[in-house]
């Protein structure tokens, strides 16, 4: 290997390892928020659909990936979707941006690590501002957020 090989090779390296999370860490794609969750995987998403539907929004489905996988003879721990939301809110910003249907209704994802830690993940709603040129709906996304982080705070705490 060249000097200069080996040189970028280090360097690459280096910025790689510094820009890596902490291990206790989860990774987070762009836009999403992740919390840790007090409870199963299932319990947390009982309580977040609980919560749900107590403040006005729909449970359309819930999608047990671990118990489809059964169905194809392969393990997969604890992972769960939920999908919701609330045609007043989502139309409007589908309306405005039609890809925005990609990423409506929202889902909550909750799943249980290697080491038996359980999370729950979800779009923030500022994330499809970006993404869908909905600049003009902000003040609307941001309630939509707040609103959301409490709705996923309380079904992960105790």
């Amino acid at each position: 290997m060249t000097r200069f090989a080996a040189a970028t090779a280090a360097a690459i390296l280096a910025v790689a390892t510094a820009a890596a999370p902490p291990a206790a860490a989860q990774p987070t794609a762009e836009g999403l928020v992740v919390k840790k969750s007090a409870h199963s995987v299932a319990d947390t998403l009982d309580r977040l659909a609980e919560t749900l539907e107590e403040n006005g929004l729909t449970v359309f489905t819930r999608i047990d990936h671990a118990e489809n996988a059964k169905g194809a003879d392969l393990e997969l721990a604890p992972t769960q979707v939920l999908i919701f939301g609330n045609p007043k809110l989502g139309t409007p910003l589908m309306q405005e941006s039609r890809t925005t249907a990609i990423d409506l209704p929202q889902k909550a994802l909750a799943w249980e690590d290697e080491d038996g830690a359980v999370w729950i993940a979800y779009n923030h709603p500022a994330w499809l501002s970006e993404r869908h040129g909905l600049e003009a709906r902000e003040e609307v996304l941001q309630k939509i957020g707040t609103a959301l982080d409490g709705f996923v705070t309380h079904a992960a705490t105790e």
